[in-house]
């Protein structure tokens, strides 16, 4: 057994040394050699224990292990894939970095409800590691100085990541509120479009449009829309015929729209 092997495995039980056999192996064969695919399989395969691992040290915060273990099993396969065993480095300490690496994108890119920067996505999870450390080391919660001393940024950027932070998860409609006795839900409290302001806002406009037109465009248009009288009415009382009364009426409504457009 040569020292590389023994030295590996002080640090490897049985079934990562038939494990880490198998991917020295895979690595010496060429793209395209007989049984190749298979042996690519089992070396997965034997792995992702190891995989399963650093997943679980990932549970508890919001996402079904099923969904880390699926996660880390695509970084290992990335691992296997890219795997360079002239480079001398053991395939464990080159996998585990690339397999923690895919979950921590994972938690980036797929669990926001809200999509922010990824600037802030990371800022986030630099304070979330920071404020573990210093709780540790200080024996109390941090400050917001604390933290952004120890992340070398200013307060205003620690400030922003844990507002950014709040988009992570949202908050159902359905989340009880009020006094607490269920009877009102979150939704109940958000309010609604109200189209009065819309009409006022449209009369004010409205207002200037109907002075840049002519007396008798306005005198018809006041006939037919605040009259209520049909075309033929309107002929009747200004003295021209129907077809007049349609043209000027169209004429009047364009002007009308081309001010207020």
């Amino acid at each position: 057994m040569s020292l590389a092997t023994t030295d590996v495995a002080t640090h490897l039980g049985t079934d990562e040394l038939e494990a880490d056999a198998l991917i020295r192996e895979l690595a010496g064969l060429p793209a395209g050699a007989p049984g190749r695919e298979r042996l690519r399989e089992r070396a997965i395969e034997s792995w992702v224990p190891m995989a399963n691992r650093l997943a679980r040290r990932f549970s508890g915060r919001g996402e079904p292990t099923d969904d880390l273990q699926q996660t880390a099993t695509v970084g290992l396969i990335k691992a296997v894939d890219r795997y360079d065993a002239d480079r001398g480095i053991d395939f464990a300490a080159y996998a585990i970095p690339t397999i923690i690496g895919e979950i921590k994108r994972h938690f980036r890119d797929r669990t926001w409800s809200v999509r922010v920067p990824r600037r802030l996505q990371e800022l986030r999870l630099a304070i979330n590691d920071a404020n573990n450390t210093l709780t540790h080391t200080l024996g109390h919660a941090p400050t917001v100085a604390d933290i952004a001393e120890h992340l070398g940024v200013t307060e205003e950027d620690v400030l922003e990541g844990l507002e950014g932070a709040r988009a992570y998860q949202a908050t159902s409609l359905a989340t009880p509120a009020g006094d607490g006795s269920g009877s009102m839900e979150l939704g109940d409290t958000l309010s609604e479009d109200d189209r009065g302001y819309e009409l006022a806002e449209l009369r004010l406009d409205l207002g200037p449009a109907l002075a840049a037109l002519d007396e008798r465009e306005r005198r018809i248009l006041t006939l037919r829309f605040y009259g209520n009288q049909t075309q033929t009415q309107i002929a009747e009382q200004i003295g021209i015929s129907q077809m007049h009364v349609s043209r000027l009426l169209t004429r009047a409504l364009g002007k009308l729209r081309a001010r207020m457009a």
